[in-house]
C-alpha cells in the first residue's frame, strides 16, 4: 500500500487570499495548451498564425469555466445548487463536469470558427490535441484534493484517502491523468503531426477519451447522489461517455478515407465576412 500524500489543497495563502491548486492546475492547462498551440501554428500547412491562439484560448477558457460548472450543476448536483444557489461560483471548492465543459467548448469554438468565417472543424481538429494536457492537470488536482477516489483495492499501489475510510483504494483520479492526459496527448499529438481529413482528430479525441473515461468509471466510486443507475455498474460519467464514443467512432468511419484537408484561407489571416462576396462586375462602357 501507499501512502497517500496528504497535499494541503491551498498551495499559496497571502492573509485572506488563498490559492488552490485545483485553480492552479487549471492554469498550468491553459497555460500548457496555449504554448503547444503556438507551437503547432508555427507549421505552415496548418494555415494558423501563433498570435491566433490568444484569441481562441479567450474563447476556450470562457467555454472551460462556464460549461464546467454549469454542466457540474446540471448532471451532477441540480437539487443542493437550487437550495444554495451562490455556492455555483465557487469554483475552487471543485464540482466540474468534463462534459459541461466540452460543451462549453463546443459552443466557444463554434462562436470563434463563426467571427472567422471558418469551418468549425477547423478549429476542433487545431485544439483536440491540445485538451488533454489541461484534462491530466484538472485529474491530478482532484487527487490533490482528495477527492474522486477509487474503489477499496488489495494491489500494492492502493491508497488510503482522507475521508474515505481505512481501506487503500484505487488512486483512479492518477489512472485518469494517466490516459486522459498523457496518453489521450501522444495519440492525437502524433496522429495530428500531419494532415488529416477534416473532423478526423476529433473524431479520435472523442473516442479515445469515451473508452479511457468509460473504463475507469469501473474502477471508481459512484457518484454518492446517484450511485449506480442500472444493472449494479452503470455510473452517470458512463452514460454521459457512451455517446462520445459512438460519435467519435461514428465521425471516424466516416472520414477516414477522405483526402486530407488543405488550410483554409480564412485561418491564414484572411478573415471572411460570413456573406459571399459579390463579383465585381467590369464598368460598363458608355455609350458616346
Amino acid at each position: 500500500m501507499l501512502t497517500y500524500p496528504n497535499i494541503d489543497p491551498v498551495a499559496i495563502s497571502l492573509g485572506p487570499i488563498r490559492i488552490y491548486w485545483y485553480g492552479v492546475m487549471y492554469l498550468i492547462g491553459f497555460g500548457a495548451g496555449w504554448w503547444l498551440g503556438r507551437l503547432r501554428a508555427k507549421q505552415p500547412w496548418r494555415g494558423w498564425r501563433p498570435e491566433q491562439m490568444d484569441d481562441v484560448m479567450f474563447f476556450v477558457v470562457f467555454g472551460v469555466v462556464l460549461g464546467g460548472r454549469f454542466g457540474y450543476v446540471l448532471f451532477y448536483n441540480f437539487s443542493y445548487f437550487i437550495s444554495n444557489p451562490l455556492s455555483v461560483f465557487k469554483v475552487w471548492e471543485g464540482g466540474m463536469s468534463f462534459h459541461g465543459g466540452l460543451v462549453g467548448v463546443l459552443i466557444a469554438m463554434a462562436i470563434y470558427a463563426r467571427r472567422r468565417g471558418i469551418g468549425f472543424f477547423s478549429v476542433a481538429d487545431f485544439i483536440a490535441p491540445l485538451v488533454p494536457i489541461g484534462l491530466g492537470a484538472g485529474r491530478i488536482g482532484n487527487f490533490i484534493n482528495g477527492r474522486l477516489w477509487g474503489k477499496e483495492t488489495d494491489l500494492p499501489w492502493g491508497m488510503v484517502f482522507p475521508g474515505a475510510g481505512s481501506a487503500p483504494r484505487h488512486p483512479s483520479q492518477l489512472y485518469e491523468a494517466l490516459l486522459e492526459g498523457a496518453v489521450l496527448f501522444l495519440i492525437l499529438w502524433l496522429y495530428s503531426r500531419r494532415p488529416r481529413p477534416a473532423m478526423a482528430v476529433s473524431a479520435l479525441f472523442l473516442l479515445f477519451y469515451g473508452l479511457f473515461r468509460f473504463s475507469v468509471e469501473f474502477l471508481r466510486v459512484p457518484d454518492e447522489q446517484f450511485g449506480y443507475l442500472a444493472f449494479g455498474w452503470v455510473t452517470m460519467g458512463q452514460v454521459l461517455t457512451l455517446p462520445m464514443i459512438l460519435a467519435g467512432a461514428g465521425m471516424f468511419l466516416y472520414v477516414r478515407k477522405r483526402a486530407p484537408t488543405a488550410a483554409s484561407p480564412a485561418v491564414t489571416g484572411k478573415p471572411k465576412t460570413g456573406m459571399a462576396e459579390k463579383r465585381k462586375k467590369p464598368p460598363k462602357k458608355r455609350r458616346k
